[in-house]
C-alpha cells in the first residue's frame, strides 16, 4: 500500500482478461503489472498516482478503486 494513495484491485470484478489488458495498460506512471491475465499494484509505484481516471474509464467492472490517504 502507499504512503499517499491507495489502489484497490477487486479480482472477482476482473473477469475478462482482455478488459484487465485494456485498464491497466493505460495508466500512465505504471502502477498496474499485468500476470496470466489477472492485474495486480505495483506497490513502488502506487503514490505515482496522479487521479487521472483513465484505469477507472476503461474498467467497465468498478474492479478498480482508488483513495487518497491525505486531505
Amino acid at each position: 500500500m502507499g504512503e499517499f494513495i491507495r489502489v484497490h484491485i477487486d479480482q472477482e470484478k476482473c473477469k475478462s482478461p482482455d478488459e484487465v489488458k485494456a485498464w491497466a495498460s493505460v495508466c500512465p506512471v505504471g502502477i498496474f503489472k499485468v500476470h496470466d491475465g489477472k492485474a495486480y499494484v505495483v506497490e513502488e509505484n502506487e503514490d505515482e498516482c496522479t487521479f487521472c481516471g483513465l484505469c477507472l474509464q476503461v474498467c467497465r467492472s468498478g474492479a478498480v478503486t482508488i483513495e487518497k490517504l491525505y486531505e
